[in-house]
């Protein structure tokens, strides 16, 4: 591999090699990842399984919290209660209601 004069580049041309490298990392992980996976599906069938049945849900995906509150004018508007709270929920608390009249 060729060395190169990091030292004699101008600014743009370094930030250009860094976005360059950067790209080339993402893409190189993203390629291992997927390797791997390939890898652990194929050990998986081997005995008879999908990576799914031995690893169920995949790391990292949470499904959408089930929806806990809904607002009464518009019951298309829901809450999980996780998270930031809606306007529709801040305004009914400020005129005195319960979060639990809320409650689906």
């Amino acid at each position: 591999m060729a060395k190169t004069d990091l030292g004699s580049m101008s600014k743009s041309d370094l930030e250009k090699l860094k976005g360059e490298v950067e790209q080339a990392l993402a893409s190189l992980v993203q390629r291992r990842k997927a390797e791997a996976k390939k890898a652990a599906e194929d050990a998986a069938k081997k005995f008879g399984y999908s990576l799914g049945d031995l690893v169920g849900k995949e790391r990292g995906k949470k499904g959408a919290s089930p929806a806990k509150y809904r607002n009464p004018a518009n019951p298309s508007q829901t809450w999980s209660g996780r998270g930031r709270q809606p306007g529709w929920i801040k305004e009914g608390l400020a005129k005195g209601k319960k979060l639990s009249e809320f409650a689906i």
